[in-house]
């Protein structure tokens, strides 16, 4: 359930017309403005967080969410005016209805949310851990994007964020690339379902950001020295590279169904790591 909220817009910002832009006032500088709104499940740290400060940048007003109420906190007083949050977990269907209906009409949902590795070799790889990595990304991801349905504009965006281990042949990934090839294979399917709202992904290569801190210090520096080896660019992503895709997609009109790799041209060379 929800625990916790700071300054979010009451639910009568909506406009009752779900074709056209949500309206709310803008807070910078003191001047009232309209502008979209984009909400983020899972935008606390990485991708998230930086997905929040770009559109934020970009004029739209930003609701984030996490389930660290504290965490959450001091991150919505760090993105400062048009930022605003609520802490819930995406994997409580109960409270991520509860937490959409709330808010009135939205113009862009974008999903992070992940879950416990699932890495390692195929022959190790237990049942329990394969669950609960579906169970926090797949189940997760897909629960937050049927919540928003209510109340996302008729021909707004819903993005995901998947991993390029779908579609990737890299041993000891076969628990990640399965979760991430599930979100994946939904995504052309929702973009006719739920047309006219766009429905795309994208599908990030090795990004630093603190999803790796399950490893040691030693092992990360050396596994992104290696892949930044092999990746045409020369370096891995950072979680900026990958807030510009989805900027990207939020802000064209005309593209849907895609998944979008933000690898560096990994996928090219299937060696990388």
């Amino acid at each position: 359930m929800a625990v916790a909220d700071w300054p979010r817009p009451s639910a009568n910002a909506a406009t009752g017309d779900r074709h056209a832009p949500a309206r709310h006032a803008g807070r910078r500088q003191g001047e009232t403005r309209m502008t979209e709104r984009v909400v983020m499940i899972g935008g606390t740290s990485g991708i998230g967080l930086a997905v929040a400060q770009g559109q934020l940048a970009a004029g739209r007003e930003v609701v984030v969410t996490g389930r660290d109420a504290a965490k959450l906190a001091a991150v919505v007083e760090r993105l400062g005016a048009g930022a605003s949050g609520e802490a819930v977990d995406a994997r409580d269907e109960e409270a991520m209805h509860a937490f959409f209906a709330g808010l009135g009409a939205v113009d862009h949902v974008v999903v992070t949310v992940t879950g416990h590795s699932a890495a390692g070799a195929f022959r190790d790889l237990t049942a329990d851990a394969l669950r609960s990595a579906g169970e926090g990304k797949l189940i997760a991801q897909t629960i937050a994007a049927q919540a928003a349905l209510k109340v996302l504009r008729a021909d707004g965006s819903l993005t995901f964020v998947t991993a390029g281990s779908a579609g990737a042949a890299r041993p000891g990934t076969a628990g990640l690339a399965a979760v991430n090839a599930a979100v994946e294979a939904m995504v052309p399917v929702l973009a006719v379902e739920l047309a006219p709202a766009r429905v795309n992904a994208v599908s990030p290569g090795i990004i630093d950001t603190p999803w790796w801190d399950w490893m040691d210090a030693e092992t990360r520096q050396q596994t992104f020295e290696n892949y930044a080896r092999a990746t045409p660019v020369g370096r891995v992503g950072r979680a900026e590279d990958v807030a510009e895709a989805i900027g990207y997609l939020i802000g064209a009109g005309f593209v849907s169904g895609v998944v979008l790799g933000v690898d560096g041209g990994s996928r090219h060379r299937p060696t990388a790591l």
